[in-house]
């Protein structure tokens, strides 16, 4: 009975030791993780130095030591920093083969070393594992634009800009200097980046319109846009035309236009049918929002699928109700247009103008309207435009009376055509 109890006694004093060490491994391991749940924020946020010493062999520490190494290595000029910082960015590799930020260390650091064409090849990997790698893409666009290639730096700086708001005045006074002094080479290859229509394209078209030098290249860059895949828009189009005016330049604005045929040059008048808003402004009708005038293009009463122009006037403020830019060579025209009354005496309260631009020489001012007329009525007036008036404001205009008297007219169909020796 004793040799039996005794056997079985045994195996309870190994399952008890067994669970015991169980217990203690458990126990050992839970401390060890506990310890690297403690080490792991201290490694990623302590000062790399410091970081380095409790965990000599992190990759994530070896490279953050090599990036500080590289910025105090820059900060000094220091030869002895950057080797040390391409040492430690080339353990990191080795240890963690896809750490992007390693690579690029190794990469910059060859360029301090003066072996730029392995730098180049280095970090041009780094920005192909990485289009959030800002330092190598700033890097390989500065290298690139050494050796002549706009299209790789230009490449490089759109993976920039595309992402970093805060550096596109860098990036695109970088584009526009490039543009304005090699023109031949460089503003082909701005040209391509806007043809993809990148979400910056109408942050950079604007910034061209600061100064001169800029609004040459907007001008450049829409003339090779037309013959592409992503023309200016009408909203981008009419932005560069208005920024000319208000800057004076109205031959440019006359050369643009000539040059895209946007407006076509076939019509003297756009959108005189008031049905066609594919014209941009300035040459588009422009119609005014001012208190005792009510202007607005819709669809007519009487002739419903003719769009027209309706004016509901108080009869005594004053208003330039619509307007649009013109180029008439000098010569001799005639202005016509259909009218139409529903309220008051419009031929009195509104006249159709002519002004020579720049400049404010009247060269024709006749009444918007047919007398009287209830019905659409066709009315006209010539005029002679003189050598020095190179544009021409056409304005519908108010005349204002002394007291309220409602005018409201419909207007369509306004024309200017060529007369006499002149006329094709």
């Amino acid at each position: 009975m004793r040799k039996t109890a005794d056997r079985t006694a045994a195996p309870a004093l190994k399952g008890g030791r067994g669970a015991e060490f169980a217990t203690w491994g458990v126990t050992v391991a839970g401390v060890v993780l506990g310890a690297q749940v403690l080490i792991q924020p201290l490694v990623e946020r302590a000062p790399a130095e410091f970081a380095i010493v409790v965990a000599p062999t992190s990759p994530m520490v070896l490279r953050r030591a090599s990036e500080s190494e590289l910025a105090a290595g820059q900060k000094d000029n220091n030869p002895r920093r950057y080797t040390q910082a391409a040492a430690l960015a080339r353990d990191a590799f080795a240890r963690s083969p896809f750490d992007v930020r390693a690579l690029r260390v190794v990469g910059l650091t060859e360029a301090k070393a003066g072996r730029e064409d392995v730098a180049d090849d280095i970090l041009t990997l780094a920005g192909n594992w990485s289009l959030r790698d800002d330092p190598a893409h700033a890097w390989l666009v500065q290298h690139r634009l050494k050796q002549g290639d706009y299209a790789s730096a230009f490449a490089h700086a759109d993976t920039l800009v595309r992402r970093r708001e805060d550096i596109r005045p860098q990036v695109f006074q970088l584009f526009t200097t490039a543009a304005a002094t090699d023109g031949p080479r460089a503003l082909p290859q701005v040209a391509v980046l806007l043809s993809a229509r990148p979400p910056w394209r109408q942050a950079y078209l604007e910034s061209l319109h600061g100064d001169a030098r800029g609004l040459q290249v907007a001008i450049n860059l829409a003339i090779l846009l037309q013959a592409g895949k992503a023309p200016l828009t009408n909203d981008e189009l009419a932005q560069l035309y208005i920024q000319l005016l208000e800057k004076g330049q109205l031959e440019a604005v006359r050369v643009v236009r000539q040059r895209l045929n946007r407006p076509s040059n076939a019509a003297l008048v756009a959108n005189g049918g008031f049905g066609d808003a594919s014209a941009p402004q300035p040459f588009q009708w422009r119609l005014a929002q001012d208190a005792g005038v009510v202007a607005e293009i819709v669809p007519d009463d009487v002739r419903p699928a003719d769009p027209a122009l309706r004016v509901d006037y108080d009869g005594y403020a004053s208003s330039r109700i619509a307007e649009q830019l013109l180029f008439l060579a000098p010569g001799r025209y005639r202005l016509s247009a259909e009218s139409r009354v529903e309220a008051g005496e419009p031929a009195k309260r509104l006249a159709l103008t002519l002004t020579c631009a720049p400049g404010d020489l009247p060269i024709l001012s006749t009444p918007a309207a047919a007398p009287g007329a209830q019905v659409w009525t066709p009315f006209s007036a010539t005029f002679d435009v003189p050598a020095a008036c190179s544009g021409q404001w056409l304005r519908l205009e108010t005349r204002a009376g002394d007291t309220r008297q409602r005018t409201a007219v419909w207007l369509d169909r306004v024309a200017v055509t060529r007369v006499g020796s002149g006329a094709n």
